[in-house]
């Protein structure tokens, strides 16, 4: 059964009374969005100049809107940014005005940034939130580093300087934190890295390989992949270590683990008579549920949307594929060629990473429309993102 992502939509129902027309009553349409399968609501244009044009151009274009002539647009945005960001949204059907607000105190592109939120919000909808970084791979030649950067690749700032391979970032949830498997001693050990201090620790350095970490969304536990029994298999601990459980036992290679918002469920990629599958397992331990995602094959990389209504994940066909499917299973949407895909705060945007000659390179994909955009990029090849929520 296909799911559809729900757009709120608000009409204003006029009546006539004495020749002119009064507003009697909201009318609320919900509207089903098919992943996939949406077209863009048109904007105008007007006013913004340089950094800040790009800047709004690019957040709203990974978010659902395209870009037209005010007639034909749905909302007219305009401003100016002489100096600070001034910055208007008007929605032309009923003449409302949603944002008039002018942007200190930061840098252009900050302002831009807020302004785009601010529009969102008006709209009923909730943004990408500037202050969620992405973390991502980096790849130096035989070794690789983290890094993190805004959703649109600047302010890049290197996490890790290990001259070793790293992998696998991901975000703890709240906090400016990171887990990441690196091999700075040696091994594929796991590590908590506290960015707002600098201080990091093992927390997982079992025998094999210790990869995967997936801080949950409340914070308290960490599911990784670890091999300490013979074969990759799930496993959750407390975020600081202590209290290791093994969640699946098999011969097969489990792989990327990912938490649904409520904390009960860990979805992951495993092979089931030879065919790769997507699974769940209850965070506290139980039988292996698969999940189906019919019409694609050899799925992996999984990861569960904020709102728990979607995963998306990477499917080989050939070459690799980003796909979406309800988070109960059921048919799969190919949305477009990439890997490591990672959901944003707002359920619909994913940063995923693309090849391209020979190494890769992050973009933005818009979920409903299925519109991309490349982010700025970091010298190397750039891979395995993850978005904090």
């Amino acid at each position: 059964m296909k799911k559809h992502m729900n757009l709120r939509l608000t009409v204003v129902a006029l009546g006539m009374i004495g020749g002119g027309y009064l507003a009697t009553a909201q009318i609320e349409i919900i509207e089903n969005i098919q992943p996939g399968n949406t077209k863009p609501i048109p904007v105008s244009l007007s006013g913004f100049t340089g950094e800040a044009a790009e800047v709004i151009q690019f957040d709203l274009y990974v978010q659902g809107f395209s870009f037209t002539t005010p007639d034909i647009a749905q909302y007219l945005i305009s401003g100016s940014n002489n100096g600070n960001l001034v910055g208007r949204a008007t929605d032309r059907f009923n003449k409302s005005t949603l944002v008039n607000q002018s942007y200190t105190g930061a840098s252009l592109r900050r302002q831009a940034h807020a302004f785009v939120e601010d529009f969102l919000l008006a709209i009923g909808r909730k943004g990408l939130d500037p202050a969620k970084k992405i973390a991502f791979k980096v790849d130096t030649g035989a070794n690789s580093e983290i890094y993190i950067a805004d959703f649109d690749g600047h302010n890049a700032q290197a996490i890790t300087h290990d001259n070793a391979i790293v992998a696998a970032p991901s975000w703890v949830h709240g906090r400016l934190a990171l887990c990441y498997t690196s091999y700075r001693l040696g091994n594929p050990d796991i590590f908590l890295h506290d960015l707002s201090t600098g201080q990091r620790q093992a927390i997982a350095r079992y025998s094999g390989l210790n990869t995967s970490a997936a801080p949950s969304p409340d914070g308290r536990r960490v599911a990784m992949i670890l091999s300490k029994s013979g074969s990759p298999d799930v496993f959750v601990m407390d975020a600081g270590g202590g209290n290791l459980k093994q969640l699946t036992t098999t011969r097969e290679d489990e792989s990327s683990p990912c938490w649904s918002p409520d904390n009960q469920w860990i979805c992951f990629a495993t092979k089931i008579n030879e065919r790769r599958s997507l699974c769940k397992v209850s965070a506290s331990g139980g039988p292996v549920q698969r999940l189906s995602t019919s019409g694609v094959s050899n799925p992996s990389e999984p990861d569960w949307s904020p709102d728990g209504k979607w995963i998306v994940f990477t499917a080989q066909m050939g070459g690799f594929e980003i796909c979406v499917v309800p988070a109960a299973g059921g048919t799969a949407t190919v949305l477009v060629s990439g890997e490591d895909p990672s959901w944003s705060p707002n359920s619909r945007t994913v940063v995923f990473a693309r090849r391209s000659g020979g190494s890769r390179r992050l973009s933005l994909l818009d979920v409903p429309t299925k519109q991309v955009k490349d982010v700025s990029r970091i010298s190397g090849s750039n891979s395995q993102p993850s978005w904090a929520k």
